[in-house]
């Protein structure tokens, strides 16, 4: 009879202690996980009762409520990502688990997601289908709809997201009063349309980053469809943000889009651009302090596009847009959708932004690795360029001197051809770029480069 060794029986027994804690330490993990998601649903869902229960008019208490579903949702949140390591106090009074340390995991800042709505009940839908089936986590893109205008589809569409996302309603819907002068203007229902947008705006951006505390918000309007890789796109550029002084925003939208302009084999190139593209775009709390107080009564987008507000700082775009718009109905009735916006090319494949080196974003590198570069291309004539003459140059660049003849240009090539602010779309420096019958071309202003003044 073979005898076994005591050591042996010894080793068994110290093998099945370990697997039977190792698999107590997960049970009761998972425990604590289920219990405070049961949590966390019950008191938002409690807290939205009484939120549907309120009259819409008590502005105030609106706002009040409202303030705490959030303090809730985020101490919540805070307390799941607690679970997540070994050093948490609220485990304290709970059952503990097995002794062994964790490296707690780094958490990132949540980006709020702000979706601008007002009365396209059947455009806000794909906008938030679009969002909720690409966005990586609830915790990290937080979406909140603002909602203007007080029109009940479009609200009954929002609400049936339920606490998927949050719902908050502008309070002002007052008429907008117009001056004698202002009254010259022929569509005047536009017009008090691009006011209120911007009255709007101004709640919005106020009620994310004044009442809800957030440092990083997202801006999307009720008729936008964003890529698959839209947030991975946004988590990477939003350190970038943070860093360099000389970005004010991030966008995804590339104004000269079109598939015949953009090199499709280079979905991953980002581009500097001192033009605010907006349509799907992020900014800093840090900015909002500084806008605010100014904030236009109209024409909001334009107004970014000054340079009192640029402050000769740029956006970040990339070569294949990350949203694409199908609103040919509102306020601007469709300006440009036809001719260009419809066509914008929506990137299908993915790129995982997280791993590529951002730093060769930054303005000194950007300017040599880049605008040195373009400045020194052949220069070919505009004509020549439309009728494929020296198809043996890849890339070059067509230079313009002035406004009108920016304009003349960018009309041959059908791409977008107005100015905003002095800039024209997609500018970096006075400097488009775009993919024109298979060749890299670049409209390029006066060498050496000397600012925009000196294009008239």
């Amino acid at each position: 009879m073979r005898i076994v060794s005591p050591y042996t029986v010894l080793g068994f027994v110290v093998v099945w202690t370990i697997v039977i804690l190792l698999a107590s330490r997960q049970f009761l993990f998972n425990a604590h996980q289920s219990w405070f998601q049961h949590e966390e649903q019950k008191m938002v869902q409690e807290l939205s009762v009484k939120l549907d229960n309120l009259d819409s008019r008590d502005t105030r208490q609106l706002n009040e409520v409202y303030a705490a579903v959030k303090r809730v949702e985020v101490m919540l949140h805070k307390i799941q990502e607690c679970l997540r390591s070994d050093n948490c106090s609220e485990k304290k009074n709970r059952p503990t688990r097995s002794a062994v340390t964790t490296q707690p995991a780094t958490i990132e800042p949540s980006v709020a997601v702000l979706v601008i709505a007002c009365n396209r009940d059947t455009y806000i839908r794909r906008t938030l289908d679009s969002l909720l089936k690409h966005r990586p986590s609830a915790g990290l893109f937080p979406i909140i709809v603002s909602q203007d205008c007080g029109h009940t589809p479009t609200a009954n569409v929002i609400s049936s997201y339920g606490n998927r996302l949050t719902h908050i309603k502008q309070p002002d819907l007052s008429d907008i009063v117009l001056t004698k002068e202002k009254k010259d203007i022929k569509n005047m229902k536009a017009l008090k349309g691009y006011y209120k947008i911007s009255r709007h705006y101004r709640w919005a951006l106020g009620q994310v980053f004044d009442e809800m505390g957030y440092n990083y918000v997202l801006v999307v309007e009720d008729d936008l469809e964003v890529a698959p890789d839209f947030f991975s796109y946004f988590s990477a550029l939003q350190r970038l943000l943070d860093r360099d002084p000389t970005i004010w925003c991030i966008s995804a939208w590339n104004d000269n889009g079109k598939p015949d302009n953009v090199d499709l084999q280079s979905n991953a190139k980002l581009y500097r651009s001192d033009f605010f593209p907006g349509l799907g775009w992020m900014m800093t709390r840090r900015l909002w302090k500084e806008l605010q107080p100014k904030w236009p009564e109209k024409y909001w987008d334009d107004w970014m596009r000054e340079p009192a507000q640029r402050q000769g700082r740029s956006c970040i775009r990339p070569e294949i847009s990350r949203t694409i718009t199908f609103g040919d109905k509102g306020v601007s009735a469709g300006q440009f959708y036809r001719q260009h916006l419809q066509y914008i090319k929506l990137n299908s494949d993915p790129v995982n932004f997280s791993k590529l080196n951002m730093s060769q974003l930054q303005e000194a590198e950007y300017d040599r690795l880049f605008l040195d570069r373009v400045l020194a291309l052949p220069s070919l004539a505009v004509t020549d360029v439309v009728n494929q003459r020296r198809p043996e140059l890849r890339e070059v660049q067509v230079t313009y001197s002035t406004h009108k003849e920016f304009e003349a240009n960018a009309k041959k090539m059908k791409i977008m051809f107005d100015f905003r602010g002095g800039v024209p779309r997609t500018a970096y420096k006075g400097v488009v770029s775009l993919m024109y019958k298979g060749r890299r071309v670049h409209l390029t202003p006066p060498q050496p480069w000397t600012g925009y003044d000196s294009i008239s």
